[in-house]
């Protein structure tokens, strides 16, 4: 077997990637041939079938992402990219990649707009980060109208890239406590995936503890502070019957629930994603 045959490169990078302790190792590697050679995950599986053989230059460029992945750099940072339901998000420094649990929780914000009796349906989602769950509204419940906010300016950035040129999205630079005064009473839904780690709860993966900007992890000494937040945030912007949806820790749901009922909202319950671990707390506005 030649020594740049794409099967050899393939092994040798998922057994380095092993080596570094990375999670799905064989998947990275297939993802980062992919990278390099402009192809998807299935294509490289089927050159590699094929015996296929690459270059110099790509072999090269290949070995130069591994070590960049070995040394847990995220894959999504590599690449550039991170995928969040139907859509391709631009990632990197400065903002939080979307997590595959995301899109569960996004989809209770959906189907309560696509049930809202409003002709154009408001949805406000605050700490938008990448963009990744307000573009998830705007795209797949067209007819509404979706405002999201972020704090940070790294991350607004990335969020101003990926939500260019849509036309029910309107993205804004602001504190959370403060966005959409003008929304107030209208909105159908607000959604957010706050920062909810306890300061003192450093996360052991290091892509997460390492390259995630502090900003949208930490949330205080029990991890709600952001939640009070946008608890009395959310119950100004929504009107009556509407939707609040927060992502949180698997351990946090009855902490959320009491504290939402105490601040006067109704029929506050906790649900489970996809690895059966609570992971979405919603509550209705009076």
């Amino acid at each position: 077997m030649p020594e740049n045959s794409l099967a050899a490169l393939v092994r040798a990078a998922a057994q380095r990637l092993a080596d570094a302790g990375v999670p799905d190792p064989l998947v990275d590697a297939e993802l980062l041939a992919g990278h390099v050679l402009g192809r998807r995950r299935g294509e490289v599986q089927a050159a590699i079938v094929r015996g296929d053989s690459v270059g110099e230059d790509d072999a090269a460029a290949l070995d130069l992402l591994v070590a960049r992945r070995s040394g847990r750099e995220p894959l999504q940072h590599i690449t550039g990219t991170a995928p969040f339901r139907h859509l391709e998000l631009a990632v990197g420094p400065g903002v939080f990649v979307p997590r595959p649990e995301t899109e569960t929780v996004v989809q209770y914000a959906i189907d309560a707009l696509l049930n809202a009796p409003e002709p154009a349906p408001i949805g406000v989602d605050l700490g938008t980060g990448s963009g990744a769950i307000a573009l998830a509204m705007a795209t797949e419940v067209p007819h509404a109208r979706i405002f999201a906010a972020e704090l940070s300016p790294d991350a607004h950035a990335w969020a101003t890239r990926n939500t260019a040129g849509v036309e029910n999205l309107t993205l804004v630079l602001s504190d959370l406590g403060e966005a959409f005064p003008e929304l107030d009473g209208t909105a159908s839904v607000v959604i957010s995936n706050p920062p909810y780690v306890p300061d003192a709860a450093i996360p052991r993966d290091p892509e997460v503890r390492l390259f995630d900007p502090a900003l949208a992890l930490y949330g205080g000494e029990d991890g709600l502070d952001i939640v009070r937040v946008l608890s009395t945030r959310a119950l100004r912007l929504l009107r009556s019957g509407g939707l609040l949806v927060i992502e949180h820790g698997e351990l946090q749901g009855a902490s959320i629930r009491e504290l939402l009922t105490e601040d006067g909202w109704r029929a506050a319950a906790t649900h489970r994603d996809l690895t059966l671990r609570d992971r979405t707390t919603t509550a209705l506005r009076p």
